[in-house]
């Protein structure tokens, strides 16, 4: 295949991508251009379009002479025009949208799709073939990169980083990806940066880095880079053609090391700098303003052409100088210059990893639960069994899942998975034995990037396998952005025909707020939860297991679903167990239920309900709804525990959601409701501010405020406890969802105990101070407060 032809191709996308953001007819030019052609509304991005349409180009060359197995991955800007030319051109859209034919019929109507409503987007999004994240996704490229190469062994993923891109804290990290990338069992991701130069509207640093300096740095990430520029496009055609053989070669030559030679020592892999002009082919100019080669062409270079017809002409110029008459006088040569079937690009399964996701094998939960006679008499580590089922679901499906954590998963006792080893390629010490878990072919991945974690799992569920991610709940939000966005992709892929639901995303909050005592106040954040639950309500669920065993369940359920993301938040340290397996199954299928153990009375009309969501807003509910059962027999008690958020929420509003009759037959249309959280307590009073008795439903939960209601001037410094070390109780206290302020509140809030239960009232607050007094003087709380119990008055 000569340099003329691959110039050709891409000449041709190029003009598709100026024709997709400009033009609603004459898309050939067969006659002169006019400001009707031109549509009513200029959407889309120049700058990074053809560069990446350039890699397309080149990429889809080498897998025709190669015959590889590769797929592309475009992070710069939002250049998705450049991208969507070649896919177009390949056949590979048309086959999904036969609107779009390779003719001129079909290329009208690609233009007047592009940036419309109803249509296709701007961005590389789910329904265009061969993408699996949007680009411009704030520096998440890389990180997918490499979470769809593990466990692929014959997968090439050629990565695209854009300059501004590169920027960013996420693919800052991503580059030591590498370090966790075992050749012998997995892929390559060969990186490409495009330094165009610029960002939206300023210059990049690493386009404005020396090529020494820039060779250094990649050398220094464990790199191989090779700089591919040229001053005249066929000298870069060139050096782009040999630079890509060279990367394919130095591929083989590690895959041959690793796989036949048994060398399984980290190789330096090949990479590519590629220089070009941001919107490069551009006018130079447009009336003494800077475009190609400047910020000006990062969205549409030339504005207002409907309205002045100078600028008409100006774009008119640059579309001739394509010569679209000659580039499509055979759309049939242009297709097959790329490769067949699903050697294309924009066909490649794993673009598309539903359709080779196999279902998980999974162990029986039974044999991983917690064995219990009656509720509250064990107290065990919540997340502990977990580990040993997640190691089990490791054992039975040896190449399709993986536990991915920010070096958190031992703290979060999940470390029997670690019998399968921690992936790692990089140097191991002497000392590392007392670990002992470093292996190249480790199946838990781990790196202090909470970013890069999730980038390697979203990178690894979208070509089909199965994946869980565990975190600290106070770092949650730091992916926040990056969950948004797999989340959109996940609700959009769900309204496309052709793409077959993949695996949830399943993400697991520990070490939580309630216990971020010993980290103090700057480490309390249970705000993740607030900023998932407003989205997609197809999508999003999120669970609060009470137990191990209903974490257990949980899970379970959780690794079944697809197109999906299962938020799960629970403790890791001991903590009271309620339900034994069978029951806990009952329950999370559920979601929600009357608690008989806490309850009394339970087949009458209660006087309150007492209700819970959370494992430690549960203990102290349940301990309040017991002590006040033993001193007040004949008050009715209901006791509900919530497991699925979202029961909370009508069902016209989440398909999860309780119908009025059935949340009326929980919490009763005009009891008192005394509600034990997890979170910010008004994201329950969001959540069922329609219902009917809203107005008696009394939340507590964690209050950024931290004021308390005990009038004791002279404690007020131990009380406040800001920014320092708390205990579990003391932190409690400080919130009011400790089992004494639930006790006081019900009594607050029924008539019949008001007048004579003010001794009682009295004694509570007494006993408060007492705990807090406790915790300064022994920096611990007493054992009994660790576990259900009623108060000893």
């Amino acid at each position: 295949m000569n340099i003329q032809q691959i110039d050709r191709v891409w000449k041709a996308c190029c003009y598709l991508s100026v024709g997709m953001i400009y033009l609603k007819d004459n898309a050939l030019l067969g006659e002169k251009l006019k400001k009707e052609h031109i549509k009513d509304r200029l959407l889309g991005h120049w700058g990074a379009s053809p560069a990446i349409a350039f890699a397309y180009v080149h990429i889809s060359r080498l897998i025709k002479e190669r015959n590889l197995n590769c797929i592309f991955i475009p992070g710069p800007g939002h250049g998705m025009a450049g991208f969507l030319a070649g896919v177009y051109l390949e056949g590979s859209l048309m086959e999904h949208y036969p609107e779009f034919s390779l003719d001129e019929w079909g290329m009208t109507n690609l233009f007047r799709a592009f940036s419309f409503p109803g249509k296709l987007g701007s961005h590389c999004t789910p329904e265009i073939p061969g993408s699996i994240q949007e680009g411009g996704e704030l520096g998440y490229s890389l990180s997918h990169a490499y979470g769809t190469v593990f466990d692929n062994p014959d997968l090439i993923t050629v990565a695209m980083v854009g300059d501004g891109e590169a920027e960013t804290g996420p693919l800052a990290a991503a580059w030591h990806s590498n370090k966790f990338l075992n050749p012998a069992k997995s892929g390559v991701v060969l990186p490409i940066l495009s330094l165009n130069g610029y960002k939206i509207n300023n210059p990049t640093i690493f386009a404005r880095i020396e090529d020494e300096e820039l060779i250094y740095l990649f050398k220094g990430y464990g790199y191989e880079p090779k700089i591919v520029d040229g001053a005249e496009n066929s000298e870069i055609h060139e050096k782009m053609y040999d630079a890509l053989n060279w990367a394919i070669d130095r591929i083989n030559e590690i895959w041959e090391e690793s796989r036949n030679n048994g060398n399984l020592k980290r190789p330096v892999y090949p990479m590519l700098i590629l220089r070009t002009p941001k919107g490069w082919t551009a006018p130079r100019k447009v009336e003494e303003h800077f475009v190609e080669g400047y910020w000006r062409s990062h969205q549409v270079p030339i504005t207002n052409v409907k309205e002045d017809e100078k600028r008409l002409q100006i774009l008119e110029d640059w579309l001739k100088s394509y010569n679209p008459q000659d580039l499509f006088s055979d759309f049939e040569s242009l297709r097959t210059f790329f490769p067949h079937g699903e050697k294309r690009l924009g066909s490649n399964p794993h673009t598309n990893g539903g359709k080779l996701r196999k279902p998980l094998k999974l162990p029986h939960i039974e044999d991983h639960a917690v064995n219990l006679d009656a509720p509250f008499n064990v107290v065990y580590e919540n997340t502990l069994p977990l580990g040993q089922f997640l190691s089990s679901v490791m054992d039975m499906n040896k190449d399709n899942f993986r536990v991915f954590g920010p070096d958190e998963t031992h703290s979060n006792r999940l470390y029997h998975v670690f019998k399968h080893g921690k992936a790692w390629m990089g140097k191991v010490l002497p000392e590392d034995v007392d670990e002992g878990h470093l292996d190249p072919n480790g199946k838990t991945m781990e790196i202090l990037s909470e970013h890069t974690i999730e980038g390697w799992l979203e990178g690894y569920l979208l070509t089909g396998r199965h994946g869980f991610l565990n975190t600290y709940e106070g770092f949650a939000p730091i992916i926040v952005s990056m969950v948004n966005q797999f989340g959109k992709w996940l609700d959009i892929s769900s309204d496309v025909h052709w793409r077959a639901p993949i695996s949830s995303l399943n993400i697991l909050l520990t070490s939580v707020v309630w216990r971020q005592d010993h980290n103090g106040f700057t480490h309390q954040d249970p705000g993740f939860i607030n900023a998932i639950v407003d989205k997609w309500p197809n999508i999003v669920r999120v669970y609060f297991p009470a137990d191990a065993n209903c974490l257990l369940a949980t899970v379970k359920y959780c690794l079944d679903t697809t197109n999906r993301i299962n938020v799960i938040v629970i403790d890791k340290q001991k903590h009271p167990q309620y339900l034994d397996i069978n029951k806990a199954q009952q329950h999370i299928i559920k979601g929600i239920s009357i608690w008989e153990f806490a309850s009394n009375h339970p087949y009458e009309e209660p006087d309150v309900v007492i209700a819970s969501c959370g494992d430690i807003p549960t203990k102290e509910a349940v301990s309040a709804a017991l002590t006040l059962r033993e001193i007040f027999p004949d008050v009715k008690i209901r006791f509900v525990n919530v497991h699925n958020l979202f029961r909370l929420t009508p069902s016209f509003e989440h398909p999860e959601g309780l119908t009025d009759q059935e949340f009326d037959a929980y919490f009763t249309t005009s009891k008192p409701i005394i509600f034990n959280f997890h979170g910010y307590p008004w994201l329950i009073h969001r959540l069922t501010y329609k219902r009917t008795n809203h107005k008696n439903l009394h939340v507590r939960g964690y209050r950024e405020n931290r004021k308390i209601g005990i009038d004791a001037t002279h404690l007020s410094s131990m009380l406040k406890g800001r920014g320092g070390i708390t205990t579990p109780m003391q932190l409690a206290i400080i919130n009011q969802i400790d089992r004494f302020s639930i006790t006081m509140d019900v009594i607050d809030r029924l008539p019949q105990l008001k007048d004579k239960a003010g001794r009682l009232r009295d004694r509570l607050k007494e006993i408060q101070l007492d705990v807090l007094r406790h915790a300064y003087k022994y920096g611990i709380d007493e054992e009994k407060y660790n576990t259900v119990g009623i108060i000893e008055i």
